[in-house]
């Protein structure tokens, strides 16, 4: 643990008040979360990428997230490092029985669904401990616990994989599809009413339009999330994860996109000149080529 200790010191180096890094002291809990959530990507695509000397770098800079925010809670007072990890080591004895201990599961199910119960105790437990009282609105819920900075596909999953508990859930992938074109339709319905708005508001004075138009293009968005909620779930039917799919395909599509630029020898002003159908035309002929090996 010799390195581990190193890391400390050097965080606690960094932090000094008189002799620290200017950058480091004026960190707090708040700035440091969008690299928190940069660091845990970075780790996720080196993984996808197979680069285990990158993983390595990666979760050393995911590490230092944590040794960062545990540095900043000891100079409170509030608790150190060590605290931390006793407190992760608790929590997994306690919810693997059994391993450490003489319990034993029926199979996977049981032991997720025991899982769920032990994590919504420990909850009630903590807004006891805190004197909370649930208000009939606020009774316990399954969607309590469900952090809302979460990524909205991965935190759609979550939820998804919450109701489901109860039985609130399609039995097959064929099953949600069509759910997806009945949402689809919806969407399209809310297109057609938006862009008919667009026609009939010119009668209208500016500010009704504006409030006419805002009022419609949100129906639209929240049909637009219908549409991927919906998708989301098809996709937790197949095992497959949303998020690591869409990566995927973001990176395919960069990938083509990257040659089509190369097609036109990366001259912008010649892409933006072409017409859709040449553009079309060229994507087919990348697709093919990598079809074609």
């Amino acid at each position: 643990m010799q390195h581990l200790q190193r890391l400390l010191d050097i965080m606690s180096a960094l932090r000094e008040p008189d002799t620290g890094c200017p950058w480091d002291l004026k960190q707090d809990y708040k700035s440091l979360v969008p690299y928190t959530l940069e660091e845990a990507y970075e780790v996720a695509e080196a993984i996808e990428q197979g680069d285990m000397e990158e993983v390595k770098k990666e979760l050393g800079d995911l590490l230092f997230q944590v040794v960062f925010y545990a540095q900043l809670a000891k100079e409170e007072g509030l608790f150190d490092f060590d605290d931390i990890a006793a407190a992760i080591a608790d929590k997994m004895v306690r919810r693997h029985p059994h391993v450490f201990s003489e319990h034993q599961y029926e199979n996977e199910a049981a032991f997720l669904k025991a899982w769920e119960e032990q994590k919504e105790l420990e909850n009630q437990q903590a807004r006891a401990e805190k004197g909370e009282t649930a208000e009939p609105e606020q009774a316990p819920s399954l969607m309590d616990n469900i952090s809302k900075i979460l990524p909205a596909m991965t935190r759609a999953v979550k939820i998804q994989k919450r109701i489901a508990q109860v039985g609130f859930d399609w039995d097959t992938a064929e099953d949600v599809l069509p759910i997806i074109q009945g949402e689809l339709q919806e969407l399209q319905d809310e297109i057609i009413q938006y862009e008919q708005l667009q026609e009939k508001s010119a009668g209208f004075v500016a500010e009704q339009q504006s409030e006419l138009k805002a009022r419609q293009f949100e129906r639209m968005q929240e049909e637009m999330g219908d549409v991927l909620f919906t998708c989301v779930n098809l996709a937790r039917k197949l095992d497959i994860d949303p998020e690591k799919a869409l990566r995927i395909s973001n990176h395919k599509f960069s990938q083509r996109f990257r040659k089509m630029e190369q097609f036109y020898n990366y001259d912008r002003q010649r892409m933006e000149q072409a017409s859709i159908d040449e553009l079309e035309a060229v994507w087919q002929q990348v697709k093919k080529q990598e079809q074609n090996g």
